[in-house]
């Protein structure tokens, strides 16, 4: 399932759910948070589990283009089937008997770790990868922006970027002027943001806003029904847990993404790392033995 391609049935719930009212809103949300399971519920598991009447799925339905559930949940289901296969050994990843009871909180807290960066790492991932890398290879100057635990992250882009790439903007600093910095932008910037649920007003003002100026967005998010990903170029999206607090997965994407962005501009990047190195050595501020 491709969120760029506007025939499935997602792309749909994510193309139309904000003209929609109030309640078909909130069961589009649910669907996007839930589709891998949709396929294996009733329309009345449905309406109960989304806290919709059944007629709000009926009217949600009709809306999407359909006649009834049955044909929309063979599709979201025959959708969901590529990544479900993925990964045959999910199982064995989380259900591993814990032998004399509770397992300790690092072997809990290692073990989801992987299971959340196996889950992630998926075709849609790998595809968006290469667009988002391709966007930033074009940039004249990338600004970041990730609020509450997140900026921690967006933090860590700038820093391990900054390394070797100068064109580079950390706007989680100030956001009480947030409007301010997104209205100075230039054509050819680009806005990447960190945007994890509960989402913030001021990040999804700030998205539009870029939006709105004709910048391009790239998204790093946890669910589908994020209220930013309409105005996003690019999504890439990670898994979270429901059991523990973890950004596991996207410092591992952040990685990924320096690295890669390091290898097509290497001989630039290293002469930069060089020089640096150099400096820091000179200066005392590394020691080797």
């Amino acid at each position: 399932m491709s969120l760029d391609n506007p025939k499935t049935t997602i792309n749909k719930i994510v193309d139309i759910k904000d003209s929609l009212p109030k309640k078909q809103r909130q069961l589009c949300d649910y669907i996007l948070k839930n589709f891998q399971s949709i396929g294996l519920i009733t329309v009345k598991e449905l309406s109960d589990n989304a806290k919709v009447g059944i007629s709000t799925v009926m009217r949600t339905i009709n809306a999407l283009g359909y006649e009834n559930f049955n044909d929309l949940r063979k599709d979201i289901y025959d959708e969901s089937l590529p990544t479900d296969s993925v990964w045959t050994l999910k199982k064995s990843i989380t259900e591993i008997q814990k032998e004399g009871g509770k397992a300790p909180t690092l072997v809990q807290v290692w073990k989801e770790s992987v299971h959340l960066l196996n889950k992630s790492l998926d075709s849609q991932l790998m595809e968006n990868f290469e667009i988002v890398i391709g966007i930033i290879e074009k940039a004249s100057y990338i600004n970041i922006l990730g609020t509450r635990p997140y900026k921690a992250t967006a933090l860590y882009f700038e820093q391990l970027l900054g390394e070797f790439y100068s064109k580079i903007r950390q706007l989680s600093n100030d956001t009480e002027v947030i409007y301010d910095r997104i209205l100075q932008f230039e054509k050819d910037e680009i806005l990447v943001v960190f945007a994890f649920e509960p989402y913030t007003n001021r990040i999804i003002e700030a998205v539009k806003l870029a939006h709105e100026l004709g910048n391009k967005i790239i998204l790093i998010t946890d669910y589908i029904s994020c209220p930013i990903i309409s105005y996003a170029f690019a999504t890439l999206k990670v898994e979270v847990s429901k059991e523990q607090f973890s950004v596991v997965p996207t410092i591992a994407l952040i990685e990924a993404l320096v690295i890669e962005i390091g290898k097509r501009s290497s001989e630039e990047s290293i002469k930069k790392l060089k020089r640096l190195e150099k400096t820091l050595r000179e200066k005392n501020e590394i020691f080797f033995y």
